[in-house]
This record gives structure tokens, C-alpha cells and sequence, in this order.
């Protein structure tokens, strides 16, 4: 940010007035990313190499634009393109050793980023004889596909982390010593060139779609939450959040969930979220009362639900609608009413324990007016809703972005507080190809998992080895999917764990019957809470650094919070008309009414408390009366009604009666 430009945070009547709050200095922040997101851990480069850099960034995000708009390059020579991009900002700006502090650049650090990018660009470089060959290769494209294979595993090592780089050496490994493999797993094995080629030379490795995807509409998202950020947009969510729910009852939490669905509409980064949105929500809540862990998961949860929010979702959707090839609009339609689900879940919960702790929310005066943030940043929506309506009537995701992007330095114009200099935008643009380099390392490192993968035939080998182990059980084979997400999720991101599920356990699920978009959802599900899914769970940590809490009990907290989304994939894979599918209006209705009710029930549970403290007993049946409701089904939702109305019922009794909360002194 350049001196002159006006931080969002410090614009006048917009700010929450946080006295008696402790702020989060941007030196915390910087220390806390830096211990969950590898991405956080660049250089920082001053002088000439700062400038370098910068127009490196500034021109990759210049050559998305243009292709956006002016028609993309044939599918290898826009992979190769992207990639020697990724590979220049990686080896420049990101060290070989984690927790090096050195900030220079050595004249070994400008030789390896050269070769990189030149390794990148070498599809793009011999692009026509490459497609003549017919896969007669030279031996010197045997040695640039090996050369692009290790330099893709150590960029992915020290962009994406060690886990996914082991992954895929292995798989690596797989399709050379194939022979020597028990079981299913058993294949003839292949030689070093035919693996190399396969894997950089073809679109079913490095260059395959998951990179095509990132190279083409994921970046002008990307770019578009860059421009977001600069605009002021973020802030604005804050201030509706505040003047909406800071007043009631635990209000800064409730703000957090708010803020966070409205985050996720435009951002798909779970720790990203959690950090820009908990630097402000967490430490209010802790002065109302909440517990830190209580207060850093509510952020974290909150935050993770960004990835499922339409209209904007993770990278993973874009990849999705690519595999199953459908319209992306599909794929935000049926994450809707889960998404919802998600958010109205964890809210509830924010609520129950507000009430269970009789926490109160802020005063009137320490809050801004929703009019007044209407006034002030309201036009700040129009890039939004322009993203809404070019998906709605049938344009690509790629130019719904890139007409969102020209919409959002447009609508900022339109206001001098707003207003981006040609400084800001420049600025944007480096913003976004820094914060692309992490997903284009994700799907490239993925690239090499699903090229061995379609080499060896091993996809539907896993699949039919799962259904086994499962006895053809499809509740099994859910459980066992479900827990390969999550393990996955503890060293890789979002995308290439949705990638290599997708890949993997999908098929089985296809194959007992299940609907191929019932099916991804369910990995891409499980891939999202895994960031807040204990032992490792990066926004819990992320939030956790930010409360000064146990970052153990933070994501514990996080996932009773995020409930909804642990049940929920099972619900849709059995009912798909939770997706929008082979369902109508009249039926989709009754789902929202009857799923938000037992979301509620399910909710107060999780606390123990709806308008009294609960037993086990009492715990259990909500439960319960919530899984019948949120079931779709009107014989289920029958029982559920029935069921809770008795348990509702009691709890009223039991508040005549006075029995009070001890909620203070020991945690339900």
C-alpha cells in the first residue's frame, strides 16, 4: 500500500470503534502467517530485485488480462506460459531452506530462476515441432521434462510444503517400479522417458487441467480478490456485519459468521480469511467474554466456509466443473443450500453460547450505521453482482471475472475514497500473481498424482480396491473417503487435495450408484474442513495465534462449530435434491425450512444450551431430531417436528423452573 492511499480500516465513520481492545499489530499477523501458510514466507526483496519481481508480477497478471480478453492461447503454450511465470516469482522470491530470513538474492538464486522459466517455457518454445513429433522425441525434450519434473516438485516444496512433493514422488516412483507392487497396485512399469514425457510433454501431467484451470478463470479470480482487497471491499463487509449484528446478543461473533459467508463470496482462502477478518472480530470477542478458543474458532470456522460460498468459490470448484464438465454455474447453484446450511449452523452456535455465557453485544455508539456504510462504500457491491449476473445469463467464468475485475476499478472510481490511482492498480496486479503462485505449484505438483494416475490405469484400480475394503458398503466407502480427505488435508491444500480425492475416491463412489456431482462434493467437502480439522488445522492455528489460545482445543472448537459440514456431504450424497438436483421450488423450500431447523437443533446441542442448560439425554435428542430434519424427506422431517417439539417443549419447562446456566464457571 502506498503512503497516499487511504487505508480502508481508518475511513472515518466506517470503523468500529474497539476501545478497550488490544489491536493486532501487522507485525503479529506477518509472524502468525508465517507459521501456518508457506505463502507468507516470501522474501522480502528491496532495490532492483524488488523491482524485478514486481514487473514480473505485474506483467504475468498483464498477459492473463489479454488472453482473457482477447482469446486464450492454445491449452499447452497458456500452461507452459503460466508455469514459467510460477517457477520465476518461486525461485525468486521464496527460499530453498524454510525460516531462512536472508532477504538477498545470490547470483546461483537469478541462474536457477532463469533456467526455471526457460524449463517453463519450453512447451511454449517448441510448441509446433512438439505437436509434429507425434511423440517422437529428442532427447533433448526428454531432458526438459526431466528437468520440469523436479523443478515443479521443488517449487511445490517450498511454495505448497513436503507432503504433497512426497506424494507425488511416490507416484512417481509407482510408475517405474510398477512391477514390484502387491496386489491391484501391480502394473508392467514404464521407462524414464516414457514417464518424463508423459508428465510434461502431454496435457495429463503438469500441463493437464488442473493447471489449465488455474492459468485461465481461478487467476482472474484471484486477481479480482486482489482488486478487492485494494478497493476496500473487505472493510466494507465488517462494517455491514457490524451495523447488522454487532448489537445483539454476543455480537462481534455473530459479526465474524456474517462477515465470513460475505468474505467467501469473493475469497477462497480459509487462513487468508480468518487473519484479515479475526485481526478485528477476534479480540472483541474475547473482551465481551467469549473464551479465546471459543473466539478464534468461531473465525476459523467462519472463515473456512468461504471455499463453498457462491457465487465465488475455492479454487477447487473451477477444477470441479473442468472434470465434470458442466457449466460453473451448476456447481455454485448446488453448493448454495449446503453453504447456507454451513453458515446458518455455525451462527446458531455463536448464538446458543452467547446466551448459554449471557454475553452482550456492542453498544450503538461504537458501531457504524448501515446507512451510512451504504452511502459511503455501498457501490462497492456492483462488481459483485456483476460476477452474479454475467454467470446467471450464460457467459464463461472466465469473462464473468474478468468483466467483475473492469467493473470493480470502475465502481471505485465512482467515489474518491474509493477511487484507484494507477499506482493501486499496478499494485493489484502484482497482488494477484503472488497470491497465484501458490495454487499454480498446487495444481502442477497434483498434475504429476493424476498423470501417474492415467498412465498406469491406477484410478479405477482405487476405486474398485475401495469398494472392496468397504464390502460394496456405500455408507463405508463414504467414511473411508471422508478420512482420506482429511489426512490429505493436513499437508496439502484444498485444490490439489480435491484433485487427488477427485481423482481417487470419486470414481468408487460414482460406482455404488452415488450422482458424479453428489460424488465431488463430498471430496470437496471434506477437503475444505480439513483446515480446521485437528492435529493439523491451519486456520484454527491461524486463529489461535491471533487469541493467544491452545491452537489443540482451537481446532477441536472449530469443528464442533463447523458441524454442519461434517454431516451435511452425507445428507446430500443420499438426498441429491439438497443439490438442486431432479427436485422443485416447492420441494427445495420445505429443504431450507426443515434443514435450518434441525441446524438449529443440531447447533443448540453442540453448546448445550437452547433456552436452558441441557443433559446428555437431552443433547442426544436434539441431535437426533436435528439428523430427521435436515434429512430431506417429509417422513423424516415428520419424526424431527415431532421429536423436537417434546424436547423444546421440556426445555421451556425446565426455564420456568429457574434452573440456571453455570456456564461461567465450567464449559458445557
Amino acid at each position: 500500500m502506498s503512503e497516499k492511499e487511504e487505508d480502508p480500516v481508518q475511513s472515518g465513520v466506517l470503523t468500529t470503534k474497539m476501545e478497550g481492545v488490544e489491536a493486532v499489530s501487522k507485525e503479529e499477523i506477518e509472524k502468525i502467517l508465517k507459521q501456518v501458510d508457506k505463502e507468507a514466507r516470501a522474501r522480502k526483496l528491496t532495490g532492483t530485485p524488488h523491482w524485478i519481481v514486481y514487473v514480473i508480477g505485474v506483467s504475468w497478471s498483464i498477459f492473463q488480462v489479454y488472453t482473457a480478453a482477447f482469446g486464450l492461447l492454445p491449452a499447452q503454450l497458456q500452461r507452459s506460459i503460466h508455469l514459467a511465470y510460477a517457477f520465476a516469482l518461486t525461485y525468486l522470491l521464496f527460499p530453498a531452506r524454510a525460516g531462512n530470513e536472508d532477504n538477498r538474492l545470490y547470483w546461483y538464486n537469478w541462474v536457477l530462476a532463469i533456467f526455471a522459466c526457460y524449463i517453463g517455457l519450453y512447451m511454449a518454445l517448441n510448441y509446433v515441432r512438439i505437436m509434429e513429433a507425434g511423440g517422437d522425441y529428442s532427447r533433448m525434450d526428454y531432458f526438459a521434462a526431466g528437468f520440469g519434473i523436479l523443478l515443479t516438485l521443488e517449487a511445490g516444496r517450498r511454495v505448497v510444503g513436503l507432503p504433497i512433493v512426497c506424494l507425488a514422488t511416490f507416484f512417481l516412483f509407482f510408475c517405474y517400479f510398477g512391477a514390484y507392487f502387491p496386489g491391484f497396485m501391480s502394473h508392467r512399469g514404464y521407462s524414464l522417458e516414457r514417464i518424463a514425457s508423459h508428465m510434461y510433454l502431454t496435457t495429463e501431467g503438469i500441463l493437464g487441467i488442473p493447471l489449465g484451470v488455474a492459468a485461465t478463470f481461478i487467476y482472474l479470480f484471484i486477481l479480482f480478490g486482489s482488486f478487492r482487497e485494494k478497493s476496500g471491499l473487505g472493510q466494507l463487509f465488517i462494517d455491514i456485519s457490524n451495523a447488522v449484528a454487532g448489537w445483539a446478543s454476543g455480537g462481534p461473533a455473530k459479526m465474524a459468521v456474517i462477515t465470513s459467508a460475505l468474505e467467501g463470496t469473493v475469497s477462497g482462502s480459509s487462513v487468508a480469511n480468518t487473519v484479515e477478518s479475526g485481526s478485528l472480530t477476534i479480540p472483541m470477542m474475547k473482551r465481551l467474554g467469549y473464551r479465546p478458543e471459543f473466539a478464534a474458532a468461531v473465525e476459523a470456522s467462519s472463515s473456512t466456509g468461504g471455499q463453498i460460498m457462491p457465487p465465488i468459490m475455492g479454487a477447487a470448484a473451477f477444477i470441479m466443473a473442468e472434470f465434470l464438465n458442466v457449466p460453473y454455474l451448476d456447481i455454485a447453484k448446488a453448493a448454495a443450500i449446503p453453504a447456507c446450511l454451513y453458515f446458518f449452523g455455525v451462527f446458531m452456535e455463536v448464538h446458543f453460547e452467547a446466551k448459554r455465557c449471557n454475553l452482550r453485544g456492542l453498544s450503538r455508539d461504537e458501531l457504524p450505521r448501515f446507512v451510512d456504510v451504504m452511502k459511503e462504500r455501498g457501490h462497492l457491491f456492483v462488481p459483485l453482482f456483476a460476477i452474479i449476473i454475467f454467470l446467471s445469463i450464460g457467459f464463461t467464468p472466465l469473462y464473468a471475472a474478468l468483466m467483475g475485475l473492469v467493473t470493480c476499478i470502475i465502481a471505485g472510481a465512482l467515489k474518491k475514497a474509493t477511487r484507484m490511482s494507477p499506482r493501486q492498480i499496478a499494485d493489484g496486479f502484482e497482488l494477484g500473481a503472488r497470491n497465484a503462485v501458490g495454487v499454480a505449484l498446487a495444481c502442477a505438483s497434483a498434475g504429476i498424482i493424476i498423470g501417474a494416475i492415467t498412465l498406469t490405469g491406477l484410478g479405477l484400480k482405487l476405486g474398485n480396491g475401495l469398494v472392496e475394503l468397504a464390502g460394496g458398503n456405500l455408507l463405508l466407502t463414504l467414511i473411508f473417503t471422508m478420512v482420506t480427505s482429511l489426512i490429505l488435508g493436513m499437508g496439502v491444500p484444498t485444490t490439489a487435495n480435491y484433485i487427488i480425492t477427485s481423482t481417487i475416491a470419486a470414481p468408487a463412489l460414482i460406482q455404488l450408484g452415488v450422482h458424479p456431482l453428489a460424488a465431488h462434493m463430498f471430496v470437496f467437502y471434506f477437503g475444505i474442513v480439513a483446515d480446521i480439522t485437528p492435529p493439523v488445522a491451519l486456520a484454527a492455528y491461524a486463529g489461535a495465534g491471533i487469541a493467544k489460545s491452545n491452537a489443540f482445543w482451537t481446532g477441536v472448537t472449530s469443528t464442533k462449530l463447523a458441524i454442519g459440514a461434517f454431516l451435511t456431504p452425507y445428507i446430500f450424497v443420499y438426498n441429491t435434491s439438497m443439490l438442486w438436483i431432479d427436485t422443485t421450488w416447492y420441494a427445495m423450500i420445505q429443504t431450507l425450512i426443515t434443514s435450518c431447523a434441525g441446524m438449529t437443533a443440531i447447533g443448540a446441542a453442540m453448546i448445550g444450551y437452547f433456552v436452558a442448560p441441557m443433559n446428555w439425554v437431552e443433547r442426544i435428542l436434539f441431535v437426533i431430531g436435528g439428523l430427521l430434519l435436515v434429512d430431506p424427506g417429509t417422513l423424516t422431517d415428520i419424526m424431527g417436528l415431532g421429536l423436537l417439539a417434546a424436547c423444546v417443549a421440556n426445555q421451556y419447562r425446565k426455564k420456568r423452573a429457574g434452573v440456571v446456566s453455570t456456564a461461567t464457571t465450567a464449559d458445557a
